[in-house]
């Protein structure tokens, strides 16, 4: 099973272009060598005033790109740019960034109500209701065939290429034929966390998550927690704690952070996540708090639980405020979603 998608730029491009009235152009990085800040599938919109949303690099390449941007809108027509910065004095167009690396970027002009917008619209919904999908960025061949492609009906050469990438589940350069080259992504959902307890140090946890564009889902038996809060989008499920299971389709989340601050409830709340099979279960709250749900939870609960469970959960920075110890949990998550190492090891029994 492949992890869950960190770079979540897609959907933030996505939804600008939709709120467009006019062309924008929609950059993407195709390819890389040696060290860049963004790798291929690395995505930034520039509009026509010179906004621009997302980064391609340190913003040394963005004022150029702006310029191959505004050529492409004149045109309509797509258009490749490349930065080769591993020569010993950099002074491509005048950019000197010392980053040692190249890249090709494709830049395409999307226009409101296009195909592609309305492909991309369809494929980002896909995803964010836990449907891993395949995208392509043709970025050789005949020029009026490069750009983005999410469905490939009537090119048989594509729709393989994506099949493959599916099933693969990874992403990389693809020869289409003799002419034809495409970057072909794998898009795994997002991170979906559960929190369990809608307290006021829940408020920014989900803010944090919400800002990594991770999709969040907060439960609660209390109503008044639940409805007089900024939850920045996540959806709200309201219940008595030993319902959780009953209510929510537990096997769609990649972690829940259990942090009620109610002890009955927590041990509720445990013992519904202790049949599933979410991979990552934090608990907030000091290491006898913790035994001690464990107890309550029972011995078969408590060893289903011990291998997934992290208590305290978050990462050790001292962290004094509820904002602080959302950061410290956020950054665990973030880690483990990675499958980096995280500094706190599972409990053990």
């Amino acid at each position: 099973m492949s992890l869950p998608r960190l770079d979540t730029s897609l959907e933030l491009l996505t939804a600008r272009l939709a709120a467009l009235q006019e062309p924008s152009v929609l950059a993407t990085i195709v390819s890389t060598e040696g060290s860049t800040y963004r790798k291929a599938g690395a995505r930034m919109l520039i509009e026509a005033n010179g906004r621009m949303t997302g980064l391609l690099s340190g913003g040394c390449l963005e004022r150029d790109l702006a310029e191959h941007a505004h050529a492409v809108l004149t045109t309509g027509v797509a258009a490749i740019a490349q930065y080769d910065m591993r020569t010993t004095d950099d002074l491509i167009y005048g950019i000197g960034a010392g980053c040692e690396g190249a890249m090709r970027v494709l830049l395409e002009q999307v226009t409101p109500g296009s195909m592609v917008l309305a492909e991309l619209l369809g494929l980002v919904a896909r995803v964010g209701q836990g449907h891993p999908s395949a995208l392509a960025v043709v970025h050789t061949g005949p020029v009026e065939g490069l750009g983005t492609r999410c469905v490939a009906a009537d090119d048989e050469a594509l729709s393989s290429a994506l099949s493959n990438c599916l099933a693969a589940q990874r992403s990389g350069n693809v020869a289409l034929d003799v002419h034809r080259q495409a970057w072909v992504e794998f898009l795994a959902p997002p991170p979906h966390v559960l929190i369990c307890g809608a307290g006021p140090d829940a408020v920014p946890l989900v803010h944090l998550l919400a800002g990594l564009g991770f999709l969040v889902t907060v439960a609660d038996h209390r109503p008044l927690y639940l409805d007089n809060a900024d939850w920045r989008g996540a959806q709200r499920s309201l219940g008595p704690a030993a319902t959780l299971a009953q209510r929510l389709p537990l096997a769609r989340f990649d972690a829940a952070v259990v942090m009620s601050h109610h002890l009955d409830s927590d041990a509720l709340y445990l013992a519904g996540l202790a049949g599933s099979a979410i991979p990552r279960i934090g608990l907030l709250g000091p290491r006898a708090r913790r035994e001690r749900l464990l107890g309550m939870v029972g011995r078969d609960g408590a060893e289903a639980l011990r291998a997934r469970l992290r208590g305290p959960v978050g990462l050790d920075i001292g962290a004094p405020t509820p904002e602080a110890i959302a950061l410290a949990i956020a950054a665990e998550l973030h880690a483990l979603f990675a499958g980096r190492q995280a500094t706190l090891a599972p409990v053990s029994a």
